[in-house]
């Protein structure tokens, strides 16, 4: 059962973000994720720590978040199929100021950075993989900061809702205040208004 879940988040995964790999490269990606638990409410990063891994969500929700006037601001939610990645961290092998948490008793499956980078050289297809992952994270990014920057409250909340529905189901309001920079009482207004 736990085989099949991993399994079937990696194949998500690469349905995702690169759905020409071959059967090879899915094998290596199964071989190199290594599962591990977390509970509601624990941290798989805290602010300091250096991110060591890019992981997968088999089963649950993580957000990741940083503090800024003494409030905590959601950066990314991430739920089954999903990758959590702290890219400036883990890039540059320096301490995070994001920190993740468990939404929910999650399942994850982390690939260390450094077998990442070994196997990126000794296999197009981890190489062409991991290439994909990248790219994806830098349009989310960038579609992110647009929205912020462009549209209105209303237009985040929608633009949320249509893309990541699982996100307005499970995740805490407060949470998904701060991810789309507005009170919980803006929230509330937003989405009293569509309903």
């Amino acid at each position: 059962m736990k085989d099949d879940m991993k399994k079937q988040a990696i194949q998500s995964l690469v349905n995702s973000r690169f759905p020409e790999m071959n059967e090879e490269g899915i094998e290596l990606l199964n071989n190199y994720f290594v599962e591990r638990t977390l509970g509601k409410g624990e941290f798989l990063l805290k602010e300091g720590d250096v991110a060591t891994s890019l992981v997968l969500v088999g089963k649950g929700m993580l957000r990741q978040f940083y503090y800024k006037n003494k409030k905590d601001v959601t950066e990314h939610f991430s739920y089954e199929g999903c990758v959590v990645m702290c890219i400036e961290s883990m890039l540059k092998q320096e301490p995070s100021r994001l920190i993740v948490e468990a939404l929910e008793p999650s399942v994850i499956y982390e690939f260390s950075f450094s077998q990442l980078q070994k196997m990126a050289d000794n296999s197009m297809e981890i190489n062409r993989f991991y290439r994909k992952v990248l790219e994806y994270s830098l349009i989310v990014s960038q579609i992110k900061a647009d929205s912020w920057r462009f549209e209105t409250a209303r237009e985040r909340y929608n633009l949320l809702l249509n893309m990541h529905p699982e996100i307005i189901k499970r995740a805490p309001l407060a949470h998904i205040a701060s991810y789309l920079l507005m009170t919980p009482e803006t929230l509330s207004r937003v989405r009293s208004n569509i309903l």
